[in-house]
């Protein structure tokens, strides 16, 4: 619906009616108040609409062909016009015939013979609603966009702080992510939730920030007591996740407890083995492992993506789920698509 506020024009009032006497009195009444609009059917009506969406109508119900209350109905049934307000004007005035009209989405009745203040009062303060309501839409579309934002931020940081120690945080969480959410379309997930998992996963290490540098930077490997601190951060990412019990950020907190266990039963915290490992968790192992073989670090250069693929293909049975890994291999050239699109950044 157009806001009149934008502009300052006039607001459009279109009156449907089939009786010229009727148009001419409500059109003396609204001008020079209002812009007039004039349909004598149903049918003339919707197609004044299809052009032009008015701010809001003045609808006869006892009308040949397609009655008001046809008209109302078709309105409040298409997305692009069921918040325009319509006022019944019928000389109709039982209140079983009133109830039809407000079941089918009108907003107020008017009765004939008309009373120009009233017809002037109810479409004033029937605009003056829906302008309110418009603003309130905006209002809410803003505060849902500023939420979005702040969330995806707050995924950032807690992904960036579990990686804090890592120079290639930002392309590695981002990028194992979409590795995660193309696994998950093709083990048939919904793509809602595929796009969920894309958000939560990188948020897997979130835990290390609990770890000490000594450890996280040991340019060596670790001692059996050091290895035993650095298995925590499953634990510690999962104790700071779920805190909350929003589903992304319960997924997040599945994802981080888990993301360590391996199908064989020999991962940590649990020793979790099969499908007792969460798919979840499934998945973003698989994402992280290829994203870590073929990304360079300080022990080791970056792996070709051939070697890394059959790397998953020989752990698949005991460190991965097999059929996962399959689909994985499967949409070979979507990952290689993705991992060129970052290589680029």
């Amino acid at each position: 619906m157009n806001d009149s506020r934008s502009n300052n024009r006039l607001q459009t009032v279109l009156v449907v009616d089939d009786t010229l006497a009727n148009i001419d009195i409500l059109k003396e009444v609204l001008t020079p108040t209002y812009a007039i609009k004039i349909a004598t059917s149903g049918e003339l009506a919707l197609k004044i609409i299809a052009k032009q969406t008015p701010d809001i109508i003045l609808l006869d119900v006892m009308m040949p062909g397609m009655d008001g209350h046809e008209v109302c109905k078709y309105l409040k049934s298409h997305s692009r016009t069921v918040n325009i307000p319509i006022i019944f004007v019928t000389a109709m005035a039982e209140s079983h015939d009133e109830q039809v009209g407000f079941d089918l989405g009108a907003v107020d009745y008017i009765t004939k013979p008309i009373n120009p203040a009233i017809v002037m009062a109810r479409v004033k303060a029937q605009l003056a609603l829906a302008d309110q309501h418009h603003a309130c839409e905006l209002m809410v579309q803003q505060r849902t966009e500023e939420l979005a934002k702040s969330q995806k931020d707050a995924i950032t940081m807690l992904g960036k702080a579990g990686h804090y120690n890592d120079k290639d945080t930002g392309l590695h969480i981002w990028r194992m992510a979409e590795y995660a959410s193309a696994l998950a379309r093709v083990a048939q997930w919904p793509i809602e939730r595929s796009k969920l998992l894309e958000l939560a996963a990188p948020m897997h290490d979130t835990g290390k920030i609990g770890i000490p540098d000594s450890i996280l930077k040991a340019p060596r490997k670790l001692t059996a007591e050091e290895w035993e601190i650095m298995k925590t951060h499953a634990e510690i990412g999962f104790g700071i996740l779920a805190v909350s019990d929003t589903p992304l950020f319960q997924l997040a907190a599945e994802v981080a407890y888990a993301h360590h266990e391996k199908w064989d039963g020999s991962g940590y915290p649990q020793g979790l083995k099969g499908e007792a490992i969460s798919e979840a968790a499934r998945i973003v192992m698989i994402a992280d492992v290829f994203d870590a073989l073929t990304m360079a670090r300080p022990y080791k250069d970056e792996w070709h993506s051939d070697k890394a693929f059959d790397i998953l293909q020989q752990d698949s049975g005991t460190h991965f789920d097999k059929r996962l890994v399959d689909l994985f291999i499967s949409i070979k050239g979507e990952i290689l698509q993705i991992k060129a699109y970052w290589d680029e950044k």
